[in-house]
């Protein structure tokens, strides 16, 4: 057993057993959890500056007993500081990313690329305290390190403000009995048969589980867990039975679910015309849908920025002058190697004539314009007057105020697209979501064959510029209902 397994264990024990013995029933890897992963990494190898100097133990996969003796070999020579040290005890391995020699004893560090101390950060390091001490290695204090997101960059990073390593000493401690107890039960289970575990609230919280796929394949589509919105306990409702939307009560829903269901019930389109005219009502032209994609990194890489915080590294911008008149296209996708902010920003506000209504779908696009604007306070006027225009076009998705069944309760682009336009789609585009976009920019900085650089460039382009494109052709839709 190792630290992630053990955690995996403590969140669902069905989890831990097919991951030992079924791992070709995994999910797939998505966009989004390599690029979690590689963050984590990343801030992993930045936290080790907080103690600089100290040694490595390299990742062997499936060379457990390699790694450990290797930490050994590096105690032995009086190491004070080691990386990613390799220690197990009574059939459990760990891997503290910061072992530290103090004048008690060694300070544990477990690295999170989070920016606060969660319940479960305290599962990761209490499961090497156990093991660590009981090795024989005398523990003195135990930490976790976060993010400090109110951090601002000013020139070179500093580590020292850049992080926050709190005492978790105490409550590792209180935890001890609890994790002696849960390593044997454990692995008595990993002897056994699988556990008959049926599907919960620990599917997702405090992570998503990479079997979901396996054990949620009896869930239609269409059921209690599609349902929009709060107010209903689905696992509740699963727990009685009743699975099938078919089945709900609507008199517990409110008036968006009950919308929600009807709608899948009578396999009709739902319209509430007078609502989506007043919102017709809201936008005038010239008119300009506009789409950013972003970075957010845990490291913030310009001056100015602080951790996590929305970076746009992408436009696209589709102009009309007048309803059902040319439409035009503009776009900005920064190059690598500099802070492209400022040159960004500038083309924006060349690409939205003054005034012009501009169309974004859900709120996201104001959040990136305000982050410009406090970053270039020189520009913010012009900035608060895209703002000002801004109008959502996810707004009538949200509201229910047009709504279909096959839209499974979700309002994003992704939901709205195909069935209101469905000659439109992303099924053969290189880069279909978010995620894909800001992993293949990443990758893009770090590539130096100016074929692949070009073609990345060429996919993240066509892809936004599919985002603004599918804003006209559903504002065209949502005119003709």
């Amino acid at each position: 057993m190792s630290k992630s397994t053990f955690t995996r264990g403590l969140q669902c024990q069905k989890s831990l057993y097919l991951h030992k013995y079924h791992p070709e029933l995994k999910d797939e890897i998505s966009e989004a959890q390599l690029a979690r992963f590689q963050a984590g990494s990343d801030v992993g190898k930045k936290a080790q500056e907080l103690f600089p100097n100290g040694v490595e133990i390299p990742y062997e996969e499936g060379n457990y007993d390699g790694q450990v003796e290797k930490t050994r070999a590096t105690l032995k020579k009086g190491v004070k500081i080691i990386y990613e040290a390799a220690v197990s005890f009574d059939n459990v391995f760990v891997k503290a990313d910061i072992l530290r020699k103090s004048g008690k004893g060694w300070e544990i560090y477990e690295v999170k690329n989070a920016s606060k101390l969660k319940d479960e950060h305290l599962d990761d390091v209490a499961i090497q305290y156990y093991v660590v001490k009981s090795s024989g290695l005398p523990v003195s204090k135990a930490f976790v390190v976060y993010i400090n997101d109110k951090y601002v960059r000013d020139g070179e990073i500093e580590v020292k403000k850049l992080f926050i390593a709190e005492d978790v000493t105490e409550a590792v401690i209180e935890q001890q009995a609890m994790v002696k107890k849960k390593v044997r039960a454990l692995q008595k289970m990993l002897r056994g048969d699988m556990p008959n575990v049926d599907i919960g609230r620990y599917c997702e919280e405090p992570y998503d589980c990479d079997f979901m796929g396996h054990c949620w394949k009896h869930i239609p589509e269409y059921s209690v867990f599609s349902l929009g919105g709060k107010g209903v306990n689905k696992f509740g409702l699963y727990r009685q039975g009743i699975v099938r939307i078919e089945d709900l009560n609507l008199d517990s829903l409110n008036t968006q679910q009950r919308i929600q269901v009807d709608a899948y019930l009578t396999r009709m389109e739902y319209i509430e015309r007078d609502e989506v005219k007043k919102f017709l009502a809201s936008i005038r032209y010239p008119i300009c849908f506009l789409d950013f994609e972003t970075l957010n990194p845990p490291v913030p890489v310009f001056d100015g920025t602080k951790p996590f915080q929305q970076i746009p590294f992408q436009y696209s911008v589709h102009f009309q002058k007048s309803r059902g008149g040319k439409l035009h296209h503009s776009d900005y996708l920064a190059y690598p190697g500099k802070d492209f902010r400022k040159e960004l920003l500038l083309k924006l506000l060349m690409d939205i004539p003054q005034n012009a209504c501009v169309m974004a779908f859900s709120g996201f696009e104001k959040q990136v314009l305000n982050g410009l604007a406090g970053w270039f306070p020189a520009y913010k006027k012009q900035i608060n007057t895209i703002i000002n225009n801004l109008r959502d076009l996810a707004a009538p998705f949200r509201s229910r105020n047009v709504y279909h069944y096959q839209m499974i309760g979700s309002y994003s682009l992704k939901a709205v697209l195909p069935v209101l336009v469905p000659e439109m789609s992303y099924d053969n585009l290189a880069i279909q979501n978010g995620g894909m976009a800001m992993n293949a920019y990443s990758a893009m900085c770090g590539l130096k064959n100016r074929a692949e650089m070009n073609q990345l460039r060429k996919d993240l382009l066509e892809y936004c510029a599919t985002d603004t494109l599918a804003m006209v052709k559903i504002l065209e839709k949502l005119r003709r209902l």
